[in-house]
């Protein structure tokens, strides 16, 4: 996507679209049922919410080339991680209890983006230019504070002695939400104010990305942005009940649905990261990938935890004993694979195999 390019019809198509759909479902009342009319609903429900998905991301996309580096990732990651929260929070909500979706979701971004997007942008990147370079800075920042975010989250939950594992009391919990929007918060400040200049390379065919874009079509895509994000948020309760009917009527793991969420919601995200890639612009790609995964935990765990303990609903997070290890592993092979501020194929194949494991252990743990 360029901003230079004419908006592509389907930007505004599938908002329009998704709006359409959820006043026709709410005029007739209609409820989903695994039917022949049940599935032609939820094909058309799931073509719709993936194209207005890709609209909402090409949007932030034109926003983000509109005001530069590193505001234009914070845009993404923002819209994305909306999404991300109106999601999983209509899923647990639902009919079918299911406390341990968001923290099947958020472990599924951070392997999805550490391990399988880092790793096709690094291999492709290396096939492509053998070795790309990025802020080593920058990479550090990411990682401290995910990798502190992380264990509070989805660890620590484990080890608590005031409620049994993997949830947190109501005090803790609140705790935590306050700890992570802070940590989260000063990341931001970081990045936007304090040292933009560690979330920023330049690129080797000396193009600093600066683009000019009209007044017009700027706004036009903010308004179709927020369209967009409205849509997915009204459509998000009928994908929670395909959802839940897929998986009982296919026998799937209780982490299929957090995977199947996380997979919607980063789908463009991920598009847009390897495209940068191609163009041997890493940086951007590290800044959408780790940016993604701070703001689902800084970001979604909050809001969760907010939503249940309103509603009185449980929330567990801690991380089964496969799950911490593929954690910790992506962790060690992290700091391995940013510490030189240089990469090559072979750093790339190892993050895929370790998503590829992770992928694995979901259906046969």
């Amino acid at each position: 996507m360029s901003a230079h390019n004419p908006m592509p019809r389907s930007a505004w198509i599938f908002p329009a679209l998704a709006v359409l759909l959820f006043a026709a479902v709410s005029a007739t009342g209609y409820a989903f049922t695994l039917s022949l009319s049940g599935l032609v609903f939820a094909t058309v429900l799931l073509v719709i919410l993936f194209g207005t998905v890709f609209a909402a991301v090409h949007h932030a996309e034109v926003i983000a080339e509109r005001v530069g580096e590193p505001y234009g990732t914070l845009v993404l990651t923002l819209s994305v991680t909306i999404i991300e929260v109106a999601l999983i929070t209509t899923i647990m909500l639902g009919d079918k209890p299911a406390p341990a979706l968001a923290r099947d979701t958020v472990f599924a971004v951070v392997m999805i983006v550490c391990n399988g997007l880092v790793g096709l942008c690094i291999f492709i990147g290396g096939l492509r230019y053998r070795e790309q370079g990025f802020q080593l800075s920058g990479a550090n920042v990411y990682l401290s504070v995910l990798f502190a975010l992380a264990t509070i989250t989805l660890i620590m939950p484990n080890y608590t002695t005031s409620t049994p594992g993997p949830v947190y009391s109501a005090a803790q919990l609140g705790f935590v939400d306050v700890v992570t929007l802070a940590l989260y918060g000063v990341f931001l400040y970081t990045q936007t104010v304090l040292h933009k200049d560690y979330f920023v390379h330049e690129r080797a065919d000396g193009d600093s990305g600066a683009v000019h874009l009209s007044g017009r079509k700027f706004v036009l895509s903010v308004l179709l942005l927020l369209i967009a994000l409205l849509a997915v948020v009204l459509l998000a309760k009928k994908f929670s009940l395909v959802v839940d009917a897929v998986a009982v009527r296919i026998g799937a793991p209780p982490a299929f649905a957090g995977l199947l969420v996380a997979l919607l919601i980063l789908m463009p995200e991920g598009v847009a990261a390897v495209a940068a890639a191609r163009r041997n612009d890493l940086q951007k790609s590290i800044n959408l990938a780790l940016g993604s995964s701070l703001a689902t935990i800084g970001l979604t765990i909050p809001a969760v935890g907010i939503a249940t303990y309103a509603l009185d609903k449980e929330l567990e997070l801690g991380l089964s004993a496969q799950g911490s290890v593929l954690l910790l592993l992506t962790f060690f092979l992290s700091m391995l694979t940013f510490g030189t501020g240089r990469t090559n194929v072979l750093f790339g194949l190892v993050h895929m195999v370790v998503f590829a494991v992770y992928v694995f252990m979901v259906f046969v743990p």
